[in-house]
């Protein structure tokens, strides 16, 4: 909930496209579409996504429009499940049950079928009764000057979101660049061939107040 409160490090994007005169319940369509869902049921390496409200990752219902449009932004968060089980953990285990597996039919050797069938029972036992890791990250769009900010700097995340953001808005999200508002090609190569001045000390550059 950076977005709401607290230090916020985000990403800054330009939105690719004009709003359709019907945006608010063209988009609030496109949220409750894309909504995160539980899965009814979680397979090995699974992951679930869709948005939240920004107030509470267990909200996904956006039919209210109060509840994430604050003109001119647009608050929502993108929330990502996974489920991994910890490899080092499952290993020891099954060889803890191949070992009591012979033991009972009193053998040195467990049979590659057997190891497996085990190891399948073993990780749906234990994926059944885990906790996903839950990722959350914030996004605010200003529809008035078709800005958005991501609460995040990762590339795998801000690719999932402009992502997300597409198959929801059908509107694609262009990376902000301080030169996208150098619209004069002098200027900006100006800026690319500026060089650092070279300052004395603070007592020797005037009055900063």
């Amino acid at each position: 909930m950076g977005l709401l409160k607290g230090m916020l490090t985000a990403a800054r994007f330009r939105v690719d496209g004009d709003l359709p005169t019907d945006w608010r319940e063209r988009y609030r369509d496109g949220l409750l579409d894309q909504a995160f869902r539980e899965p009814v049921v979680r397979t090995k390496g699974e992951e679930t996504e869709g948005w939240v409200e920004i107030h509470n990752l267990l909200d996904t219902d956006f039919a209210n429009h109060n509840r994430w449009l604050y003109h001119p932004w647009a608050l929502f968060s993108l929330r990502v499940d996974k489920k991994r089980l910890p490899a080092n953990l499952v290993r020891a285990t099954l060889e803890k049950r191949c070992q009591a597996w012979c033991e009972e039919r009193d053998t040195t050797s467990c049979p590659a079928a057997v190891r497996s069938e085990l190891k399948s029972s073993l990780e749906e036992e234990w994926f059944a009764r885990m906790l996903p890791t839950v990722q959350v990250t914030d996004v605010g769009w200003n529809v008035a000057d078709k800005t958005v900010l991501v609460g995040s700097l990762a590339e795998g995340t801000l690719a999932r979101v402009r992502k997300r953001f597409f198959r929801t808005f059908g509107l694609r999200l262009v990376p902000w660049s301080p030169l996208d508002i150098l619209d004069d090609k002098a200027h900006i190569d100006a800026l690319l061939g500026s060089s650092p001045e070279a300052w004395g000390p603070l007592s020797e550059q005037g009055d900063w107040s």
